[in-house]
């Protein structure tokens, strides 16, 4: 079974997939994309298709899932350091856009009514542990 490939992990778009796809080449892992054309069409049918699938060879499937691992999907500061929170001081923090206040709903609305990007969002963390919202400074 040498030229099989092993779906290793599924993204919704192409964009998150390549990412990792340069990532994982980078070290020497034969990646292929599986619907990522489709997707690039029509990104409203990710969900129906199943997403972009991350497939390697399989000989070099341990290998690529421990690359995976490796990489942080939580927030970093500008020092590449991971962002603790305040609260419970764990790592696990992301950031989230939130529309609390009425210049961000207004900005909302304005995109949402002519389709376009909103001209003001306001950003905050989020710790997925303890549940802490807390400013980006």
């Amino acid at each position: 079974m040498p030229n099989t490939f092993k779906t290793i992990s599924v993204f919704q778009y192409t964009t998150e997939a390549e990412i990792i796809k340069g990532r994982l080449e980078a070290e020497g892992i034969h990646v292929f994309l599986s619907d990522s054309t489709t997707i690039d069409t029509n990104p409203i049918v990710s969900n129906a298709i199943g997403g972009v699938k991350l497939k390697v060879y399989a000989e070099q499937e341990a290998e690529a899932i421990a690359i995976l691992k490796s990489i942080s999907s939580y927030s970093l500061d500008n020092d590449g350091q991971a962002i603790s929170c305040p609260n419970c001081h764990k790592h696990q923090v992301d950031v989230f856009s939130t529309i609390k206040d009425l210049k961000s709903f207004s900005a909302f609305l304005v995109g949402f009514i002519f389709g376009t990007l909103p001209f003001h969002t306001r950003y905050k963390y989020r710790c997925e542990a303890c549940k802490t919202e807390f400013p980006i400074q």
